[in-house]
């Protein structure tokens, strides 16, 4: 692997990794940043580079599992909850329910979605109509005096499969999986601390499905030479990841989704000018 490429890999997984858990579309961001600098494509195969910006999320989802590391060896019966005082918790198969919708859509039509919204315009029309879902989510939650559901481990399962079907969104590149299943929760009567942690959680099954499905599917046109690219962009993802993670987990009951908002409808009005 030449030096520009090496370099290329650590930007793209630095976007992954910072960009992953705030709902401002961390695919859509590879893409544009990928389209309008760094063009992987002409040292890539198209199926290998799209594959590329699917497989390095799996860096950022290894962070999650670290983070989430306590939570996780609980659901599955490894570990005794450190709080006995809770007298609910969140279920491993809450989180499957509200897998299931995005996981279903996304194998169905897996390869529309990377043969026709992989681009850069397709990214700035879900960042625009997502950003307007994150204020209307944010809106809606003001006039509340508190969120119904303040803890992850106060889902219901009906709040669970609705999260999952408003996730189906973030199937659209540039819509974002964070701001999507945010802004659900938020709609739905979650803290956005709440639908944050159930985003990040519910992540991690399902992009590990969508990273494994993806190389599978584009095997064929992988060679030997891809292996160093794809271990520097994914080693990036998740060092930025992790640090992006505590940030954002901090911050988000205070500064909710506008302030994300804002920023797509700025990026997408600075990308329509310099782009087009």
């Amino acid at each position: 692997m030449e030096l520009i490429e090496f370099i290329k890999a650590i930007i793209l997984g630095m976007v992954e990794g910072l960009t992953e858990f705030a709902p401002v579309s961390s695919t859509g961001h590879m893409i544009i940043v990928d389209d309008m600098w760094l063009q992987s494509k002409e040292f890539l195969t198209k199926y290998v580079a799209n594959t590329f910006k699917v497989v390095i999320q799996l860096g950022s989802i290894m962070a999650v599992v670290v983070v989430f590391r306590h939570r996780f060896l609980e659901m599955f019966g490894l570990r005794k909850s450190s709080d006995s005082s809770k007298k609910t918790k969140l279920k491993l198969s809450q989180v499957i329910v509200g897998l299931i919708p995005a996981g279903i859509l996304g194998v169905l039509f897996e390869d529309y979605i990377d043969e026709h919204l992989f681009s850069t315009s397709t990214v700035m029309i879900g960042l625009v109509i997502g950003a307007i879902l994150m204020i209307v989510a944010d809106r809606v939650s003001s006039k509340y005096d508190k969120p119904i559901t303040e803890s992850v481990d106060q889902i219901s399962y009906r709040q669970a499969l609705l999260i999952g079907l408003i996730q189906c969104l973030s199937l659209w590149p540039g819509f974002s999986r964070s701001g999507s299943t945010i802004s659900g929760g938020v709609l739905l009567g979650l803290s956005h601390r709440a639908a944050a942690d159930f985003t990040f959680i519910m992540a991690v099954p399902i992009m590990f499905g969508a990273s494994a499905l993806s190389l599978i599917k584009n095997l064929e046109y992988f060679s030997v030479s891809d292996l160093p690219f794809f271990i520097v962009g994914f080693i990036s993802a998740f060092i930025f990841a992790l640090i992006s993670i505590q940030f954002f987990l901090k911050l988000i009951n205070k500064i909710k989704l506008i302030p994300f908002a804002i920023y797509r409808i700025v990026l997408v009005i600075v990308i329509y000018f310099i782009y087009f």
